[in-house]
């Protein structure tokens, strides 16, 4: 992070269950750049993550950390993805699909593995 001036107090770098660092944090963002992954059970977390079945979970978890007027870009690489707009909605949330706009060119021969959203307060 040095060598791209991203050092002192105002850049960190973190290790931890990110689900659990989610849950306990208090700070406020104006944007969160979310790309989890399709699937983990990793050690380091208490439970599975699934981006199919968790995200509107997870979502509701960073609404908490968004201030007024703040977005949430979330990415996924899962094959098929689905967005819960109901679930979403029940939360305050709308969600704007910009997937064409950010699919790289690696991706140009498999287009149905990458999936990005613009995550709003309604």
């Amino acid at each position: 992070m040095r060598l791209n001036g991203l050092s002192g107090r105002a850049h960190r770098l973190i290790q931890a269950d990110c689900l659990g660092w989610l849950r306990e944090a208090n700070e406020q963002f104006d944007l969160i750049f979310i790309d989890p992954p399709t699937f983990s059970n990793s050690k380091r977390m208490e439970e599975s993550f699934d981006v199919q079945r968790d995200h509107v979970a997870l979502m509701k978890d960073l609404k908490r950390l968004l201030r007024k007027g703040g977005t949430i870009m979330f990415s996924n690489n899962k094959r098929g993805f689905r967005m819960d707009l109901e679930g979403l909605a029940e939360l305050g949330l709308t969600a704007q699909e910009i997937t064409q706009k950010t699919l790289s060119p690696d991706f140009a021969r498999n287009r149905q593995i990458h999936n990005c959203w613009l995550i709003r307060a309604a």
